[in-house]
């Protein structure tokens, strides 16, 4: 499963093969999700599509 905000196809297949991969490169399966949700995330902050943090020194 995806991580929670994550809604298109592109980004669910994106997941899958990474979670996948790093099953194949040796990880368990609870690391390989856990790096597939962060690279996700990570591509779709590149992509500005995720809610901006607010800034705590305002």
């Amino acid at each position: 499963m995806p991580p929670r905000g994550v809604k298109s196809p592109k980004r669910k297949r994106q997941y899958e093969h990474i979670k996948q991969s790093a099953v194949k490169r040796g990880a368990g399966s609870r690391r390989a999700k856990q790096i597939a949700a962060r690279t996700v995330n990570k591509q779709r902050r590149k992509a500005g599509a995720t809610k901006k943090a607010r800034s705590k020194r305002s």
